[in-house]
C-alpha cells in the first residue's frame, strides 16, 4: 500500500451506455486501498439514454438490469462520491482517466486531482514495446493476477478497480525506482503531472496499419493519418492522446 502524508489514491472505474458524446454512466465502482468487496462501493444506475447494444456486449449491463435503478445524480452515491473527490488528499486513479472524468463531468462532478495509469504506463515505456495499453492487456502482460485474491471479471467496474490497484502499485514502484527512490508524495506528484499531459502513441493496434509505428505510416500513408485525425476530432472524448499524436506527425 502506498503511504503518503499528503495524498490518498482513490481507485475508480465507470461503465457507460456507450462512448459517444451523448452517453452516460450505468455503473460506478470506487475504493481507497486496499480494494476489496468489503470496502468498495459498486452500484448500477438508470441512465437518461438507452444502453447501446455494443456497450451491452462488452459490459453485460442491459437496459432491463437498470430499469428500476436510481438515476446517478439523485442517488446517495452521487453525494458520497462528490465528497470523496473534493477532499484535498484524494487522488482519483483511473485507467484512461480522461474518459471517466468526462463521464463524471457530464453528471456535474469535478475531479481536482487524478492519475491516469494508461498515460503513466505509456510514459514508462518510451520505446513503445508494449503492443496495447488496455487494462486487461496489461493485467496479463504484467501477470497482475498473481497478486489478486478477489474474483474479478473484465469490463465490470469492480473487477476493473481490483486490477487497477495492482497496476497502479506496479507503476508506482517503477516510477519510484526511476526517480532514485524519491518519497511517496514526490512520486505521486510526478504521476499526476504525467497524467495531465497528452501522451505520444507509438504504434497502431487497430485498422489496416495494425502493428506499424505511427512514424512509418506518416511516411507511407499520410492521407490515412489525416482521415483518422478528422474522425478523432469529430468525437474528441477520450481522444486527446490520438489527436496530440496525429497532429505531431502531420506537422
Amino acid at each position: 500500500m502506498i503511504i503518503s502524508m499528503n495524498y490518498k489514491p482513490f481507485f475508480l472505474d465507470t461503465e457507460t451506455t456507450g462512448t459517444e458524446n451523448k452517453d452516460r454512466l450505468t455503473q460506478v465502482a470506487y475504493s481507497y486501498a486496499p480494494v476489496s468487496k468489503a470496502n468498495s462501493t459498486v452500484e448500477l444506475f438508470k441512465p437518461p439514454v438507452p444502453i447501446t447494444v455494443a456497450s451491452m456486449a462488452v459490459t453485460h449491463i442491459t437496459n432491463k438490469m437498470v430499469a428500476d435503478k436510481e438515476p446517478f445524480q439523485s442517488s446517495s452515491i452521487y453525494d458520497a462520491l462528490k465528497t470523496e473527490l473534493e477532499k484535498p488528499e484524494t487522488i482519483m486513479v483511473a485507467h484512461n482517466a480522461r474518459f471517466d472524468i468526462d463521464m463524471l463531468e457530464r453528471e456535474g462532478l469535478s475531479v481536482p486531482r487524478h492519475i491516469d495509469t494508461l498515460r503513466v504506463a505509456r510514459y514508462l515505456d518510451p520505446q513503445g514495446k508494449i503492443e496495447s495499453y488496455r487494462l486487461q492487456n496489461l493485467r496479463y502482460l504484467l501477470d497482475l493476477d498473481a497478486d489478486i485474491t478477489e474474483t474479478v471479471q473484465a469490463h465490470d467496474a469492480f473487477g476493473d478497480i481490483v486490477v487497477l490497484e495492482k497496476l497502479f502499485d506496479r507503476l508506482f514502484a517503477k516510477m519510484q525506482k526511476q526517480m532514485d527512490g524519491a518519497d511517496e508524495t514526490a512520486v505521486l506528484d510526478e504521476m499526476m503531472a504525467i497524467s495531465l499531459r497528452p501522451s505520444l502513441i507509438h504504434s497502431f493496434n487497430f485498422g489496416k496499419h495494425m502493428g506499424k509505428t505511427i512514424a512509418d505510416v506518416a511516411g507511407e500513408d499520410r492521407g490515412y493519418l489525416e482521415w483518422l485525425l478528422k474522425q478523432k476530432k469529430e468525437n474528441p472524448t477520450d481522444e486527446e492522446d490520438w489527436i496530440f499524436t496525429l497532429e505531431k506527425y502531420l506537422t
